[in-house]
């Protein structure tokens, strides 16, 4: 089993930044990738961005790329979501994910095993 929980959500005035962060526990070593994804009130989860376990691959989406990093602490197994530029449509609920099989479509929600709480974040115009 693998634990994963969100935190550093909150309110932030349009332009401003937030770091969501994501700790990971329990058998990390079965962890391939961590994703974020979110979800807005009626909407589907969509996927944001992926970093494998090792570090050493992102991706981060389209409308996400010039104003989201994503990162790892090793010694920390936490993963975090830099989000810089925000826009009032940024706002839902942030949810980690925790990959361990391989071959899967990192955007889908069907190829993550474990999910976080998720925690909120929301931008006031």
């Amino acid at each position: 089993q693998v634990q994963l929980v969100e935190s550093g959500g909150g309110l932030v005035q349009a332009g401003g930044s937030l770091r969501v962060s994501c700790a990971a526990s329990g058998r990390t070593l079965s962890i391939s990738a961590l994703g974020w994804f979110r979800q807005a009130p009626g909407e589907e989860r969509e996927f944001v961005a992926r970093i494998s376990w090792s570090g050493d691959s992102t991706f981060t989406t389209d409308f996400a790329l010039d104003r989201f990093t994503i990162s790892k602490d090793d010694a920390k197994n936490t993963v975090y979501l830099q989000m810089n530029r925000l826009k009032p449509e940024d706002t839902a609920v942030y949810y980690c994910a925790a990959e361990t099989r391989l071959g899967g479509s990192y955007y889908l929600t069907s190829s993550y095993d474990y999910w976080g709480q998720g925690t909120q974040v929301t931008v006031s115009p």
